[in-house]
């Protein structure tokens, strides 16, 4: 499991302490060309990816996604900033990817690396059978999956979550002279401004000491 640090987009409304699980799917599908392509030698069209196990947009806590490719590649390393989150290419061998995952700059979070050995064949040299590979017919070819699940956890540090009078769910933000209550109608949003609104409090009163103190 992929353990991160703050806070993450959810369904729901959130406390501190609270753990959100975003379950994740990554790695690669491949096809054979069926012999050797005369002009570079490659033998199979492949995509690596990183996706929800979930049917959801991981574009809500996802920032980007980075995709380091063998050297031998023009520009290995790939950057896919909207989903989906996966590259495509073609080649002859098997090599080690890295992927890296960026979260959005409100969610305070450092970025999760997994290592992904990308899989052109659905068996070993020696003819056994591989973990987390199988074959599957897509669009009529036959196609190598090997994918593995994970999941990102998220430890919600930072938002505070009230419930007041008729069920209503309001986030409070400090300001300069009051205290302001916000209907909490986009979760995400009210995440964006809590954490801005936090952050830019506290280097204002490093500033200038006790600018945000109430005086009798």
């Amino acid at each position: 499991m992929a353990e991160t640090g703050s806070a993450a987009e959810s369904g729901g409304p959130r406390v501190r302490g609270e753990t959100i699980v975003k379950p994740i799917v990554f790695g690669n599908t491949s096809q054979s060309f069926g012999k050797k392509r005369e002009n570079d030698g490659h033998t199979h069209d492949w995509t690596v990816y990183v996706k929800p196990y979930k049917n959801e947009d991981m574009s809500s806590y996802v920032k980007k996604v980075q995709f380091k490719l063998h050297d031998s590649y023009a520009n290995c390393n790939r950057v896919v900033s909207k989903p989906p989150y996966e590259v495509s290419e073609s080649g002859w061998g098997e090599f080690e990817i890295q992927i890296k995952i960026f979260f959005h700059d409100a969610a305070a979070e450092k970025p999760i690396v997994f290592y992904h050995p990308l899989k052109l064949f659905p068996t070993s040299p020696s003819g056994e059978s591989l973990p987390s590979t199988t074959t599957a017919m897509v669009q009529g070819k036959k196609t190598v999956v090997s994918e593995y699940y994970d999941e990102l956890i998220f430890q919600v540090l930072v938002l505070f979550v009230f419930q007041v009078p008729r069920f209503s769910r309001f986030c409070f933000i400090p300001g300069p002279d009051s205290v302001h209550a916000h209907p909490i109608d986009d979760i995400e949003a009210i995440d964006v401004v809590g954490l801005q609104a936090h952050d830019r409090l506290r280097r204002e009163e490093e500033q200038e000491p006790g600018r945000h103190h109430r005086h009798p």
